[in-house]
């Protein structure tokens, strides 16, 4: 957020020359995944933008004070999803400045239950689709030219890994390991996985040649990667289809997913669409977070679109 906000973090009591490499460590241990840091860094300016309209101090904030700003937020049609995520930021300033943060106090709790419950807003999530629409929508991809070589191989990586779409936009070529089994996917970092730990995920051979992701992928670097063993594996392209050096970035990854998939679709979708085709086709919590990088069955849940009741539904299976 700040660099004054770190400092802060309980590090006075060290000697001089450890209190600016351990202020880095408290920093990066608390910080989070680079999206949700701009998230939050955008957050906590509006709020001390609000505070030093209205006056107030924001660090240390109180209850009345974060009390206002929240309201104001739900007064002016902030999402609910919104909403939290300032007070989620909020509560991360006084996290790394080592302050209690008026978050936790059960006024800010209540306001946050009633804003939504007022506002009757569940929290959106990515829509799933169908297996069978997917694989329409994958097999009418015009793969005559570099742009449609990529889109392909995004879309069936993106499902088939159950990627984040920051996780396929920071794939580089080294990270693949092609056999006759499938292909390895190597990764240090990811939502869930802050420490930069080595990580792999599996993808398998289809029979179909037009919705097999590791022939598709092949088939894109064969176009993008010939004269190179390292770097992003997607990349931008210019209008005239010509290959650049450029990374895909997660926003373009998110406009093609959109324009393939349809309106109310996102990147997204491709991961839950992971998770709900998964469980329809009989796959147990424990092997779709090998594969997603949960942690929990909880989160695996969280993520199941099973919004039809006919279809996952015990009814099935009574033996009648």
């Amino acid at each position: 957020m700040t660099d004054s906000l770190v400092s802060a973090a309980s590090t006075t009591s060290l000697p001089a020359h450890l209190t600016a490499p351990a202020s880095r460590y408290v920093e990066a241990g608390l910080r989070g995944a680079a999206n949700t840091v701009r998230a939050y860094a955008g957050d906590w300016r509006r709020f001390t933008a609000w505070c030093l309209v209205h006056e107030l101090a924001p660090l240390p904030a109180s209850v009345a004070t974060l009390a206002g700003f929240l309201t104001e937020l739900a007064e002016a049609g902030k999402k609910v999803a919104t909403i939290q995520r300032h007070a989620a930021a909020i509560a991360k300033a006084h996290e790394l400045a080592g302050a209690d943060s008026p978050t936790a106090d059960k006024q800010i709790k209540v306001l946050l239950k009633g804003i939504a419950r007022e506002k009757r807003a569940r929290i959106k999530q990515a829509a799933a689709f169908s297996l069978a629409s997917f694989r329409r929508t994958v097999k009418s991809i015009d793969v005559a030219t570099p742009a449609g070589l990529r889109n392909r191989a995004l879309l069936l990586l993106g499902f088939t890994g159950a990627f984040r779409r920051s996780e396929l936009a920071a794939l580089n070529v080294e990270d693949l390991t092609f056999d006759e089994e499938g292909l390895i996917i190597a990764f240090d970092q990811s939502k869930t996985n802050q420490t930069g730990q080595a990580d792999e995920k599996a993808i398998y051979y289809s029979p179909e040649l037009a919705t097999c992701p590791i022939r598709s992928l092949q088939a894109w670097l064969r176009v993008s990667a010939a004269d190179r063993q390292t770097g992003p594996v997607f990349v931008s392209l210019r209008k005239n289809n010509q290959l650049t050096s450029r990374r895909l970035t997660d926003k373009h990854i998110n406009l093609i997913a959109q324009h393939y998939l349809g309106a109310g679709y996102t990147a997204h979708s491709l991961r839950a669409s992971f998770v709900t085709v998964a469980k329809l086709n009989g796959a147990d919590d424990s092997e779709i977070m090998n594969q997603t990088k949960h942690k929990t069955s909880a989160m695996i849940r969280r993520y199941t679109r099973l919004d039809n009741v006919r279809q996952h539904n015990a009814g099935k299976k009574l033996g009648l």
